[in-house]
């Protein structure tokens, strides 16, 4: 075997290598919320949640099916530089209690409903601290939109679809 023919050989075999590593990590099923867990991901998002996270950050135009649950934890502070919410839109039964969970990254963060949320809610002040949290129950169906008030410019925003269950 030929000097030449080793060297064709590992080229494609590294260029095989990586195409099927580039399709693995886009063959997900989903997002997993930050628990670990798969989570359906639907693409029949709401207008109104579609055009509140349009310019959000990690939004990708679907929405974590979260229904059959009782809590969910939805990370504060996400993303490469903490400016995000994750997953950023969910749907959820009424009565399920929303947790939001505080990475530490990206300076201090608050969760606060915005106009044309079916609820007001807020976790009050910003903070920055790892581990901090927040629940909110929501028990009537409808549309909830939030922001993070320091980084809503930053496309730090969230939707909540709670769905009769």
């Amino acid at each position: 075997m030929s000097d030449r023919l080793s060297r064709r050989r590992y080229v494609a075999g590294t260029g095989a290598a990586l195409a099927l590593g580039t399709l693995a990590g886009c063959s997900g099923g989903g997002g997993d919320g930050g628990d670990g867990n798969d989570v359906p991901m639907e693409d029949d998002v709401p207008s109104a949640i579609d055009d509140h996270l349009a310019e959000a950050r990690l939004y990708e135009g679907t929405i974590a099916d979260y229904t059959g649950q009782d809590e969910v934890t939805v990370s504060v502070g996400a993303g490469e530089v903490g400016f995000a919410f994750d997953p950023p839109a969910i749907r959820i039964d009424s009565s399920t209690t929303v947790v939001w969970e505080w990475t530490g990254e990206g300076g201090a963060h608050n969760v606060e409903s915005v106009e044309g949320s079916e609820s007001d809610f807020s976790s009050g002040n910003a903070v920055s601290e790892e581990g901090s949290t927040f629940e909110q129950s929501f028990d009537n169906t409808g549309i909830q939109l939030y922001r993070c008030t320091p980084h809503e410019a930053n496309g730090m925003l969230g939707a909540i679809e709670v769905v009769e269950s």
